[in-house]
């Protein structure tokens, strides 16, 4: 059964990569979602996840075969935190596409590297000297 997880994790690992290889950026959001998912399945498969018994046991029960909760705990909060970038980089996606009109990352990496207009020739504070402490 480890076998399985192992094998599908690299998959979705490789299929991430691909993803994030990609030169329109909805894809490069999901790539980093598949690669995010895939390695939780990594660390869940690497934990021992196949247990009979459950990982909590009572006074004075003796368990052969429980589960590991230590990777379940890490890809439960894993999974929290992947979910909320998630949700940040589709955020910024819409905002990229407002502002630029395009999701190809050439045409974004173009608008971004344009020189910044010049500053106002007023100082928006005035000098150390006339500021009162």
């Amino acid at each position: 059964m480890e076998w399985i997880g192992a094998i599908t994790a690299g998959i979705m690992a490789a299929l991430g990569v691909w993803m994030m290889l990609d030169r329109h950026l909805m894809r490069v959001v999901l790539g980093i979602a598949v690669l995010g998912n895939a390695i939780n399945l990594g660390v869940l498969t690497a934990g021992r996840f196949a247990g009979s018994e459950a990982a909590f046991t009572f006074a004075g029960q003796q368990v052969l075969d429980s589960a590991n909760p230590l990777p379940q705990a890490l890809v439960l909060t894993a999974i929290v935190i992947g979910f909320a970038l998630f949700v940040f980089a589709l955020s910024v996606l819409k905002r990229t596409h407002e502002l630029h009109g395009d999701k190809d990352t050439d045409r974004v990496s173009q608008v971004t590297e344009r020189p910044a207009p010049d500053q106002d020739e007023e100082e928006p504070y005035p000098p150390a000297e006339d500021r009162k402490p």
